[in-house]
């Protein structure tokens, strides 16, 4: 069962309680390039991307937040380190500030930042990695869950202690046990929104594979009201990774889900190639329907019968079966346009 936490909006977008786990990234452009960080949210935005960050590392890019933030439909979040003049310029174009107030200035300085976003209902999302604890922590706890879990409680009494209490809070290692052991622990202290994932989890392939671990792991624990998929790879990757997370927990269905045979000696089609061309077909489709590609009779026709719709191999032939029922037999050659006719007869229902 998901954790109730308290709701927090971001713009227009409202994460904790009941509302949906929202998939987030962050683009990978310099942010004072406006030209390139508009076009690269847009890409985002196509791909379903709810929320989107951006690096504000000097003022330049803090001021070219007014122009990106007038031609994007998402939520926009400024990423601050060290600087709380920076977070004052942020605050006036964005949605929300990604900042950890115990390091951007003094006691008035981050006042002031504090002030400005209650004045604007912007929320501070507290993000801790393993990688830039403080020191004291790190020599009281070592490099530990439970330093994060406590530099993540310091920072959120900073903002309490100023009457501030729109938090999300993150804390994420490069490792999968960290990451997942300081989010359970910091799960069972607070009831602000948490934002899930591994931190520098690595190239497309391995680090999906960890984000999937991670993020999975705690999203079944009921822990997570937003995700992000940390990849060294095309951001867009990020966020159709992220929903299938939330697909494959069946917590956000909101494409078709295949389910397809691995393929063994039984196989007489050409079934990986079928397979693959029916993903291909589908990426366009938004109706959350079940598919199944199964190669021969001894799963195939149950798992057919589970799912909407789904072909079944046989020897050079196939049959289709919808709701269940079989509803046709074709060539092997016919079945990707059959099922694809049938597939698309269903999203027109």
């Amino acid at each position: 069962m998901r954790k109730k936490t308290r709701v927090v909006k971001i713009g227009n977008v409202e994460i904790g309680g009941d509302n949906p786990i929202r998939v987030q990234s962050m683009c990978s452009t310099k942010t004072s390039d406006v030209k390139a960080t508009i076009n690269q949210i847009k890409e985002l935005e196509k791909a379903g991307c709810e929320i989107i960050r951006v690096a504000v590392p000097d003022m330049e890019s803090a001021k070219a937040l007014k122009e990106i933030k007038e031609n994007i439909s998402i939520p926009l979040v400024a990423d601050i380190h060290f600087d709380y003049r920076l977070a004052l310029e942020s605050v006036k174009y964005v949605d929300k500030l990604r900042l950890n107030p115990g390091n951007i200035g003094d006691k008035e300085q981050i006042k002031q930042v504090v002030d400005a976003a209650k004045a604007r209902k912007i929320p501070i999302r507290i993000g801790i990695n393993s990688g830039s604890l403080e020191k004291e922590l790190v020599y009281k706890y070592g490099n530990t869950a439970k330093a994060m879990v406590e530099s993540a409680l310091k920072h959120i009494k900073i903002l309490e202690e100023l009457d501030f209490f729109d938090i999300i809070i993150a804390v994420k290692a490069s490792d999968i046990q960290r990451t997942v052991e300081a989010y359970r622990l910091l799960s069972e202290k607070v009831d602000y929104p948490l934002h899930v994932g591994v931190t520098e989890a690595g190239t497309s392939f391995s680090g999906m594979i960890k984000s999937a671990i991670g993020i999975g792991a705690l999203l079944l624990d009921g822990i997570g009201d937003t995700i992000r998929v940390s990849l060294t790879s095309d951001v867009v990757e990020e966020v159709k990774a992220g929903y299938e997370i939330l697909k494959a927990l069946e917590l956000r269905i909101e494409s078709p889900i295949v389910v397809s045979c691995p393929t063994c000696g039984r196989t007489d089609i050409d079934l990986i190639s079928l397979a693959k061309k029916v993903e291909e077909r589908l990426k366009d489709i938004k109706k959350p329907i079940k598919v199944a590609v199964m190669g021969c009779s001894v799963n195939g026709p149950g798992e057919a019968k589970d799912a909407d719709i789904g072909v079944c191999g046989g020897k050079g032939m196939g049959v289709i079966i919808k709701k269940g029922k079989v509803i046709k037999k074709v060539k092997e050659e016919e079945l990707l346009e059959e099922l694809m006719k049938e597939i698309k007869a269903m999203e027109d229902e």
